[in-house]
This record gives structure tokens, sequence and C-alpha cells, in this order.
């Protein structure tokens, strides 16, 4: 893998420098967003998109605000999961920072000294988003749209190369998909417990949420009639 950043004849570079050329003609105000964006505001914007979604799913309650609020949870440990797997990956494959074999890249973010792939920020970004796909559609596409501009920001400020974008949405996905089934078994019944506690209980159902088994919900996800509230609630 460290190859690939010996040689500017690849596409892995080549992209990487048609993106983070970008900064190089961009104002330096709007470098200052994207820098601030792609290392803090982004991961922010995901965690408030969760606590939105875990808020719309607690008003409307129904047969399954458990299971939904349980997918909820799942999100944000399965990115402290994939981000933990990374570690001995990040370790094995040490590979360098863009800018220490390429002196034409244009650094918006100093500080950087670890290892280039995968991705931590797309990591995070892309478990999150798949992991609130997974508890809500419409607001799992929003998740992952900015998962997506995580990983282009992380190759706009020179700090990644495309690769380690890709794996880190790889890495992230597939610790969400592959231990989802564990994970939603263990933390349902936990969930149920805490909804049928008299004041815990708020955290999955509010008092003014339908009562369980009136309103009827995909499990692990909302129910496709009522997707469409989901956003504007």
């Amino acid at each position: 893998m460290a190859g690939l950043a010996e040689s500017g004849s690849n596409p892995d570079v080549d992209l990487l420098y048609d993106i983070n050329g970008l900064a190089k003609h961009a104002p330096h105000w709007f470098d200052r967003i994207m820098e601030f964006v792609g290392e803090w505001g982004l991961l922010l914007a995901m965690v408030l998109l969760v606590l939105w979604c875990w808020s719309t799913v607690r008003r409307r309650g129904g047969a399954d605000a458990a299971s939904s609020v349980a997918g909820l949870v799942w999100a944000p440990l399965a990115a402290g999961v994939a981000l933990l797997v990374n570690v001995p990956i990040r370790d094995f494959v040490q590979r360098p920072r863009p800018f220490v074999d390429h002196s034409g890249v244009d650094v918006l973010v100093s500080g950087k000294t670890g290892f280039s792939f995968v991705s931590d920020h797309a990591t995070i970004t892309m478990a999150m988003g798949v992991g609130l796909f997974v508890a809500n559609r419409r607001f799992g596409l929003v998740g992952i749209g900015l998962a997506l501009f995580e990983g282009f920001c992380r190759v706009y400020m020179g700090v990644h190369y495309p690769t380690d974008v890709i794996g880190g949405f790889a890495l992230g996905t597939a610790v969400v998909l592959l231990l989802s089934p564990l994970a939603m078994a263990l933390l349902t019944p936990v969930m149920k417990a805490v909804e049928t506690a008299p004041r815990a209980g708020r955290l999955v159902r509010a008092r003014s949420a339908a009562p369980a088994g009136q309103e009827t919900l995909i499990p692990g996800a909302c129910a496709e009639h009522t997707e469409e509230r989901d956003l504007a609630a």
C-alpha cells in the first residue's frame, strides 16, 4: 500500500491532486471552513443527526420503538468498534500521509503524524451513517451523505489519499452489517427492559407516544408511510 504513495502516475495520487488542488485556488476563509467541517463539524453533525432520529422515534413510540432505539444505540457503538479494528490495520499497513511523499500537497491541518490508511474520520462517519440506516432509512441516507462529504473533506485537506477514505467507508460498513445481528439481539432486550421502567422508559418512548401495538413499524426501521414525517418532525 505504501508503494501507491511513491508514484504520481496512479489514479489514487492523481485524484488526490485533483481534489486537494481545489484548496489551492479557494479563498483562505473557505479553506478554514473546510478544515473545521472536515475535522470536527461533520462528526458533530452526525451525533446531532442520531439524537434527532432518537427524538423522532421516541415521540412516535409504537410496538418496535425498543428495536429502533437499539439500532440507534448500535450506530455509535459500531463506530467505536470500527475505530478499534482500524488500529491494527493502520499499524500493519503503515502508509505515510500524502504530504510526506508529495511536497505539492496543500495541507490545511497540522499535527497529523499518524499513518494514513485507513481514515479514522471516514470509518467513524460511515459506520454511524450505515448504523443509522439500519434504524431509520431516511435519516440513514442523510448520515451516509454526511459520511461521503467527510471523505471528500479529508482528501481536500491533504491528510488522506482517496483510497484511505474508501478503505474507511468499507471498514465502517462491514463492522456495522456483520455485527448488526448480534448487536441487535443483545441491545433490543435491554431497550425493552428500559422501556418498561417507570422513569427510564422515557428514553425509549415519550409519554405522549403511541402505546405498543397501536402503531406498526418495520423492525429496525420506521414504517414506510411515516418516513415522510421524519426529517420534518
